[in-house]
Formats: structure tokens, C-alpha cells, sequence
């Protein structure tokens, strides 16, 4: 099966994962191999803790690995998606000051698993320019490439959720 991109300026993943800090990695659900081809990613038992943003049976991890699952759309989000963005982070945050290896994945391990992955960063120090050069540098240049997330970032998800809560139908 060749790999038909929505957007032909976008690259698709190149690795089904990849490592943006130690302990921290960033995937997706597909990946695209040397010779072009579209390749599905199955997580075993690399990881100690996998979230999911985007699901599909068969995809792992191995029975025992704890997972958490929280489809969010690659779209804007509600508050309630953002907290559970937040909430995500923060247990990414806790597994890794644990010491356990943690998988943050969506469908192509740019946006979805960005959000979680850049907020886990900020969770750990870092600010938001520099979560987002390793999450490029790391992952993909086409990483975060969803401005509305880009935009949650900057102002901090925190205050996006509120932000975003007022504009919802009460």
C-alpha cells in the first residue's frame, strides 16, 4: 500500500518512534519505510507506560504495559479534551521522574502526541520554544504542524482550557 498524504507538503513519519528527551518517546500508529511504504507501528513491552491519542485494535501494547487511551481529534479541542491532554502530561510527567520509559503516540506522532509530549516537557522545566525545537528536532520538522495546538501551547493549556470553556454552550 503506497501512502497517499492529505497534505503533499507534509513528510510522513519516517520512524515509528522517536526518543525527544531520555525516557520520553513520541509515535504514531503508522510510519513510512525506506522504500515508501506505509507500515503500521504494534507497541509491545518497549515501554513501560503508552498513551494514546489516537486508537486502533491490534496496534498494542502488550498485556500488562500500562496504557491509557484518550482519542482527542487533530482539531480544535474543547476544555474537557484539553484537561484530558493535561491530565496525560502529567502522568507522563510522573512515569518518567519515576524512571519508567513512556510512549506518547496519535496516528502519525506529530500533533496529537506533540500537545501531550510538549506539556510533559513544560511539566519538566523546559519552556515552550525549546519543547517545541526537541519535539522537531527529535521527532519531525512537520511535528505540531496544527497552529491551533501551536497556539495552545504558547499561551499554556491551562489557561487554553478556560479560554475555550467560555466560548462552550453552557
Amino acid at each position: 500500500m503506497r501512502t497517499r498524504q492529505r497534505d503533499h507538503e507534509i513528510e510522513p513519519p519516517r520512524a515509528p518512534w522517536s526518543e525527544i528527551r531520555p525516557g520520553l518517546w513520541m509515535g504514531g500508529h503508522y510510519w513510512v519505510d525506506p522504500a515508501g511504504e506505509m507500515q503500521p507501528v504494534v507497541v509491545d513491552d518497549e515501554f513501560d507506560l503508552v498513551l494514546s491519542l489516537f486508537g486502533r485494535p491490534g496496534h498494542g501494547p502488550a498485556p500488562g504495559v500500562e496504557h491509557h487511551v484518550a482519542e482527542v481529534p487533530d482539531a480544535p479541542l474543547s476544555s474537557a479534551e484539553l484537561a484530558r491532554v493535561r491530565a496525560l502530561a502529567a502522568l507522563a510527567e510522573r512515569a518518567l521522574r519515576d524512571g519508567r520509559a513512556v510512549l506518547v503516540r496519535c496516528h502519525s506522532g506529530y500533533n496529537r502526541s506533540g500537545l501531550v509530549v510538549a506539556e510533559t516537557l513544560r511539566l519538566l522545566g523546559h519552556d515552550h520554544p525549546t519543547a517545541l525545537g526537541l519535539i522537531r528536532r527529535h521527532r519531525s520538522p512537520w511535528a505540531l504542524n496544527n497552529t491551533v495546538f501551536e497556539q495552545y501551547l504558547a499561551v499554556g493549556l491551562d489557561i487554553a482550557g478556560l479560554l475555550t470553556g467560555l466560548e462552550e454552550p453552557a
